[in-house]
């Protein structure tokens, strides 16, 4: 008896850990780098130097994540697999962990089925297999959390001081992901005992404090680096569980089980249901004042809800429960499938950099250059045929200060046009969207350089770009 024991209590973190492991392999490099995937590129091949002066300008909420990744690349590489790795094991941590936080607040079941349903999410999947930092965050909220239960029944300043690391690497991991301390509080005022409250204000400053240069900076740079963003709606909030989970069936799934767990676990739910709960309120608040909503900053949550919802499923059998996460699965299944094929959002309008690419390659000469058209966006079209060529692309002939040295994402083109373009006898034109002339799709004085000195050779459409060829 004490042997099936011990088998459950590992399988309650193994099952989960293995599945995710497994599911998030499978087509890791189906999908090609998308834009968000290409910054991180970007900044993980620059110097250390070249980073410090990054995150001084415009990304300095995700510098220490970037700084992370030259590390890796340097041991790794940096192929389509060897940087969303990082990822992957960190969502299969994340299961694992959601497995343990759920047999402590729920019961060895729940925590099974809950470890297991997060590993079948198509959200799982997504942000498993993409180069940001958001399956980190995930994992390190969950360590974080099952922390501090472990510190709040079994006190101890080694129990209190690894949650105060756990929580600082949060913090500087995903400045959002801090808002799960607003349901450790919940948590821990409602536990028994001064001391425990004590002791967690001192664990809590000390991360509080590490992440608040970061916090500082990062607020100065929200106009550049959330310019895209809207002020959001009460809509948004009926989009959220399909956003997170990536499927709006399975998000629609998600929330009805977590609702039935809540009611089961009675006052067992608080730390969970908060945990879900207080984060996505209290961005939503923020989000109504300042452009911050964005749903994947939230992906954090998933496992908590997760928990939930396998409180709900551990209270049929054991082969009823499985017989819902598989039928959450197959649900789930033209959304996996769709998600490698392209991570752009929405998925009918896929970017596809590797294919310009390979179109170049094929037929570039001695001489050649190139010119996209929009630099300054966040397309990265020049990050795109980089990645994919390397040194072995044309000419960057309106190139005059590259991001690595200006300390941004973007490149300074030269503001003489005609002048740059007066050695090329050919021009390959990347331009954003489909255009049967792509010369009329480029604006101002590189538009015009274009049209009083090349004509139209080729025109090549790719999804979501053309590519032109040139020539004098």
């Amino acid at each position: 008896m004490a042997e099936l024991s011990d088998r459950w209590h590992r399988a309650v973190w193994l099952a989960p850990a293995l599945l995710t492991l497994g599911v998030t392999v499978t087509g890791l490099d189906g999908a090609q780098l998308w834009r968000d995937e290409l910054a991180t590129w970007s900044a993980a091949t620059r110097s250390v130097d070249d980073l410090v002066r990054l995150a001084g300008t415009i990304d300095a909420a995700t510098g220490p994540y970037y700084l992370f990744m030259h590390g890796w690349v340097a041991l790794a590489g940096d192929s389509v697999v060897a940087l969303r790795l990082p990822s992957v094991l960190a969502m299969t941590g994340a299961a694992a962990l959601t497995g343990l936080l759920g047999r402590r607040l729920a019961g060895t079941r729940a925590g099974l089925l809950a470890g297991l349903l997060f590993a079948v999410l198509p959200g799982t999947s997504r942000y498993a297999q993409e180069a940001r930092p958001y399956a980190l965050a995930t994992l390190l909220a969950v360590l974080a959390t099952v922390l501090l239960v472990d510190a709040l029944h079994r006190p101890g300043w080694g129990r209190w001081a690894a949650y105060a690391a756990a929580l600082a690497a949060l913090g500087l991991t995903h400045l959002i992901a801090l808002t799960l301390l607003a349901a450790h509080a919940v948590a821990v005022l409602t536990a028994r005992g001064d001391r425990r409250r004590w002791r967690w204000v001192v664990a809590v400053l000390p991360a509080l404090l590490l992440v608040a240069p970061l916090a500082y900076v990062a607020r100065g740079q929200r106009g550049r680096q959330l310019q895209w963003v809207d002020l959001v709606r009460p809509a948004d909030l009926t989009t959220l569980p399909g956003g997170l989970a990536q499927s709006t069936v399975v998000g629609g799934l998600l929330v009805g089980l977590a609702a039935l767990g809540a009611a089961r676990l009675g006052r067992r739910a608080l730390l969970p249901g908060a945990a879900v709960l207080l984060p996505v309120l209290l961005l939503f608040v923020a989000g109504l004042v300042v452009p911050l909503w964005v749903p994947r900053y939230l992906i954090f949550v998933v496992p908590f809800g997760c928990l939930l919802a396998g409180a709900a499923l551990a209270a049929v059998p054991l082969p009823g429960g499985l017989a819902v996460l598989v039928a959450a699965g197959l649900l789930g299944l033209p959304d996996q499938a769709a998600l490698r094929r392209t991570h752009e959002w929405p998925r009918s309008a896929p970017i596809d950099y590797q294919g310009v690419a390979r179109i170049v390659a094929a037929g570039q000469r001695p001489g050649d250059a190139v010119v996209y058209s929009p630099r300054h966006s966040w397309l990265f079209l020049d990050l795109g045929l980089e990645y994919h060529l390397r040194r072995d692309r044309p000419r960057d002939a309106l190139l005059v200060e590259g991001p690595a040295r200006r300390g941004d994402l973007w490149a300074v083109e030269c503001a003489r046009p005609a002048e740059c373009l007066a050695g090329a006898p050919r021009v390959w034109l990347v331009v954003s969207g489909r255009h049967a002339d792509p010369l009329t799709a480029v604006a101002g004085a590189k538009g015009d350089a274009l049209r009083d000195a090349f004509t139209v050779t080729q025109v090549w459409q790719r999804p979501g770009l053309t590519v032109a060829l040139l020539t004098r």
